[in-house]
């Protein structure tokens, strides 16, 4: 039975990628057709790298001449990232014409009326939209690194090296997975290119980011970013997978905002067939809870973490109060927690606030990140726990006492705010990447923001309200009351 379902399995993975072969070279042959596209490519690929060879050996006599070797050696690295990087640029160009191009020509038709499968097309039109950017891309690192050789004789390690290939590989894999997402869910190449700027700018950025990197000689940090380059790239691939139909590609005239639609989609699954708040909460509520309990406890693993490298990281980042002798760090602990004793009310209103505005940028940057950078955000007062605890431990207060006084009192109730708050983020992310055939994309994600609003109003707020009460007029005494014991 099983050598019959490795057997089934390696013969639909050799069909898949038979098909898809099948495509990309259809593909590659009309791109070599088109000048448009070989000409850029070219240039980058010859041009640019002699251009930063120049570059470069301007730069390394410049800064010799002022006794800063340091900085030279630095922008070399740099630029061969750059070098990488821009040929790649292509691929957007190519891969937002991949689907939305055809069908303003007119020819994708032919193409959705064959046998192959959705899969076949569409990892088809993937590899064709990076072939030609990521070999012109390989092509221009090597020319300048025999040109840089040549001039500088500089020669980087073996492992940089294959780091700037992998890093220029990922890259272009996650602006071609999400630029082909956009050209088979758009109507037009305008609206394709208009949508183009939620690659380009977050590529923009991840590029400056890379280069402070670059200039501080961290590239043990680089692979971290290629890991996470390549989950993403995942993700893209698996949202376009999900939510890619030839019928609603051949159908699908018009894009067009119903702000109507919206609303009554929204609020048809927010109130459901509730008809008082009481039965709400009996009934809605607890449909949302269900399907959130799971993307919750995934939230538990995530929190948990963060507060184990608050704790490693209080070894490297000392607390001040490190340095001070035991009794006059409880000293000031004890004067600051006094203060806190008569708080004026208004406070509790900014603490509330505070932690509100938190779960939404949480939510608004889960909404782009398929729920991953807002579960990271609501993951930071943990970390902040794990390093106070492990800061305040070297001054004679343990864990145990740090915990019971400073965080369990409102935390009986915030804890399971945020844990039921980062898993409807999670869920609503999640969304994006899920195939649903009964629902559209748009209505799908409806649903599940639908959900996010019960949890949010129903248990979240209310959760939260009362842990700012607990956090200003309680937890103070209980800290005063257990350090003085």
């Amino acid at each position: 039975m099983a050598n019959q379902k490795s057997s089934r399995y390696a013969e639909s993975l050799k069909e898949l990628i038979e098909g898809a072969l099948f495509i990309a070279k259809r593909e590659i042959r009309d791109q070599l057709r088109d000048w448009r596209i070989l000409i850029p490519i070219i240039l980058l690929t010859l041009f640019f790298p002699i251009l930063m060879n120049f570059t470069a050996d301007s730069l390394v006599s410049f800064v010799e001449k002022y006794n800063a070797p340091l900085i030279g050696d630095r922008l070399i690295p740099f630029l061969l990232m750059i070098v990488g990087f821009f040929p790649i640029s292509i691929s957007l160009v190519i891969a937002l014409e991949s689907f939305v191009g055809e069908k303003e020509r007119l020819t994708i038709e032919p193409l959705l009326c064959t046998p192959l499968s959705d899969k076949q097309i569409y990892f088809g039109k993937l590899g064709a939209s990076l072939f030609l950017p990521l070999t012109a891309s390989y092509l221009g690192i090597l020319v300048y690194l025999i040109g840089i050789w040549t001039l500088l004789n500089w020669r980087g390690s073996f492992l940089f090296i294959l780091l700037i290939f992998i890093l220029t590989t990922v890259q272009g894999l996650v602006m071609v997975s999400g630029a082909v997402v956009i050209s088979s869910q758009t109507t037009s190449v305008r609206a394709a290119n208009l949508l183009a700027s939620f690659v380009i700018i977050p590529m923009a950025l991840l590029i400056q980011g890379e280069s402070v990197i670059m200039f501080w000689a961290k590239y043990a940090a680089l692979w971290w970013i290629a890991l996470g380059l390549l989950v993403v790239a995942g993700l893209l691939i698996r949202v376009g997978l999900s939510q890619f139909r030839r019928e609603e590609l051949l159908g699908r005239e018009l894009d067009s905002l119903n702000l109507k639609w919206i609303w009554i989609t929204f609020w048809a699954n927010f109130k459901g067939k509730a008809t008082n708040i009481l039965n709400w909460y009996q009934r809605e509520l607890t449909i949302s809870l269900k399907v959130t309990l799971l993307p919750a406890g995934l939230n538990v693993l995530v929190l948990s973490m963060a507060m184990y490298i608050g704790t490693v990281e209080a070894k490297v980042f000392i607390f001040p109060l490190d340095a001070a002798p035991s009794s006059n760090a409880l000293g000031l602990i004890t004067s600051r927690l006094e203060l806190l004793k008569i708080i004026p009310f208004s406070n509790f209103s900014l603490v509330w606030l505070h932690n509100l505005r938190a779960i939404f940028l949480a939510t608004l940057a889960g909404m782009f990140t398929f729920g991953v950078l807002g579960v990271l955000i609501l993951a930071i007062p943990f970390g902040l726990i794990g390093y106070f605890m492990a800061s305040l431990a070297r001054i004679g207060i343990s864990p145990l006492v740090f915990l019971s006084a400073f965080i369990l009192p409102h935390a009986v109730f915030e804890l399971p705010a945020v844990l039921l708050s980062g898993g409807a983020i999670l869920r609503l992310g999640a969304t994006l990447v899920t195939y649903q055939p009964s629902h559209s994309i748009s209505e799908a994600w409806l649903r599940a923001l639908a959900d996010w609003a019960k949890i949010t109003i129903g248990l979240v707020l209310p959760l939260l309200l009362i842990a700012a009460g607990v956090e200003i007029f309680i937890t103070p005494r209980i800290a005063l009351w257990l350090l003085n014991r």
